[in-house]
């Protein structure tokens, strides 16, 4: 095959189908005659469904995660080659390209193991795979990518498929007719039966997703239905207590999924228990939601009810849904310590994305520390009202019987935070507001001693910060509402004193791509 030396000789391909792969492209050599590289030419516009399509195949399933990523700005480059690139990510199969399976006859379980005759095939994680592609932005052509194959082949460095139906080293003698079920499969299929679905909706699902790669086979929904009930068999008896100790059992966790912390720190007589969680697929949802966006901070749940609140940061996609892409359970709101696990964030961003920034940082508590949030990501902060609008609004419905009283207590109280504006004496409203409402004796003895103490710092918060929009509250009210709703069920009544119950949020949620919306209260 010719090899080419220009990008301007590569024709820009375009398929028709709605998702493509690797298969669907005419393959270009690049470079020179002593090194070249097979690449296509494809609208930018079309990067996603290009790796949709790549995960998709049929022989080896699987997903692709950003290894490593660069950014440019434009105009940086004053000179510049044909494949200069804009924007830079290398995709690898995440069957690799660690192989856990090294050094060892048996490679290890699955997560959840079946105590089947026949195990099922082999176990969804780190194999040693080598394929990868880059993706390259084109500088003087940003509208194009460049896709560059590496390795095309999902083999492990002997050469051998090494996942997916062709693996000839799958446990098992009935592996090869086991349906493949994929770390996402069984992920989705988990937090369906956490969230108490009934089976047959879970076992519909469950086939619907296995069929996407098995196809219709009456022995697979056999299978895949064996599979539901055993697993909901094992999600029942399972517990999140790794050890009757609470700390040795969150070390135990922390040992296990060491992929999934950005941050951990003991408790010691310096210093206070932080953990900071995020799955891969969070940490690839805030660089690609979070750059040149905002981040919120739902800071305080659990504070009243939990030995360790949990603050969750948000990004918001283009419908203004809220993604929690981190969590952090800790006690400690100190400057130092907040410093150390927004660092350890910010790193393992810029880890993906070296140019990784964000617009703007929404905080919901007048007593957040500030400095820490400017120090490391260098940005406006932006103050959401969600939580005293919505504490007010709970309030005032559950402590005044009527109606009409409901509705001007409300009022008043908006009259008095849009008075900072206005250069009205807010103790003077206060104390207004108290002497008309004196029957109201149920509402006015909680805001007294809730609110009236720090009111004022809560005004000047709310004066000194631009606010954030309605959407962006109402995103972050609405995933603090579900997040109370499935992690302070009866169930867990018992567990709130611990700390490890906490590490099976991403499960009690529906599924790591849980999504919250609804509108705000005006």
């Amino acid at each position: 095959m010719e090899i080419v030396e220009s990008i301007l000789d590569i024709p820009v391909q375009d398929p028709p189908e709605e998702e493509f792969s690797s298969a669907d492209l005419i393959w270009t050599k690049f470079g020179t005659a002593e090194h070249h590289d097979d690449v296509a030419l494809i609208p930018y516009a079309r990067v996603d469904e290009f790796i949709i399509g790549e995960c998709s195949n049929v022989e080896c399933p699987t997903r692709f995660h950003i290894e490593r990523g660069r950014k440019r700005s434009m105009g940086s480059l004053k000179e510049y080659k044909s494949d200069e690139y804009l924007e830079y990510r290398l995709y690898w199969c995440s069957f690799g390209p660690e192989n856990y399976g090294e050094g060892g006859g048996v490679l290890p379980s699955r997560r959840y193991r079946l105590n089947t005759r026949n195990r099922a095939a082999r176990p969804q994680s780190m194999r040693g795979c080598t394929c990868h592609f880059v993706v390259k932005r084109l500088y003087a052509h940003p509208t194009l990518a460049l896709i560059i194959f590496n390795e095309r082949r999902h083999i492990n460095k002997s050469g051998f498929v090494c996942h997916g139906p062709l693996d000839k080293d799958a446990i098992g003698p009935g592996a090869k007719k086991i349906p493949y079920i994929s770390s996402e499969i069984q992920q989705q299929t988990m937090s369906m039966i956490y969230l108490g679905i009934p089976e047959e909706n879970v076992l519909e699902k469950h086939i619907e997703y296995v069929q996407r790669y098995c196809g219709s086979d009456a022995t697979a929904s056999t299978l895949a239905s064996q599979y539901v009930r055993k697993l909901g068999m094992i999600i029942k008896r399972s517990t999140h207590e790794l050890d009757l100790d609470d700390q040795a059992s969150i070390r135990m966790w922390v040992e296990r999924n060491k992929k999934s912390i950005f941050f951990y720190q003991d408790t010691s007589e310096t210093d206070p228990f932080i953990l900071g969680i995020q799955t891969e697929w969070q940490l690839q949802q805030m660089v690609r939601f979070g750059h040149r966006s905002l981040i919120a901070a739902d800071s305080t749940f659990g504070i009243k009810r939990l030995k360790y609140p949990l603050c969750t940061l948000l990004v918001f996609d283009s419908r203004q849904h809220a993604l929690p892409v981190a969590w952090v359970i800790t006690r400690s709101v100190a400057k130092p310590d907040v410093a150390k696990w927004m660092k350890a964030l910010l790193d393992r961003a810029r880890s993906v994305d070296p140019g990784w920034k964000i617009n703007g940082f929404v905080i919901d508590d007048a007593a957040m520390e500030i400095d820490p949030i400017r120090d490391a990501f260098c940005c406006p902060i932006l103050f959401s009202i969600w939580r005293v609008r919505g504490s007010w609004l709970r309030n005032v419905v559950k402590k005044c019987s009527n109606i009409e009283v409901q509705r001007e207590i409300f009022k008043r109280l908006g009259e008095i935070v849009y008075s900072i504006w206005g250069g009205l004496d807010t103790s003077v409203a206060l104390e207004e507001l108290i002497l008309d409402f004196v029957d109201q004796s149920a509402f006015m003895e909680y805001f007294k001693s809730t609110w009236v103490p720090k009111i004022e710092m809560w005004l000047s918060t709310i004066k000194t910060f631009p606010l954030a929009s309605q959407e962006a509250s109402g995103a972050i009210e609405a995933y603090h509402v579900k997040l109370k709703t499935k992690l302070f069920d009866d169930s867990h009544l018992g567990a709130l004193q611990r700390v490890d119950w906490k590490n099976t949020l991403h499960l009690h949620l529906g599924t790591e791509r849980c999504k919250f919306r609804i509108p705000l209260l005006h």
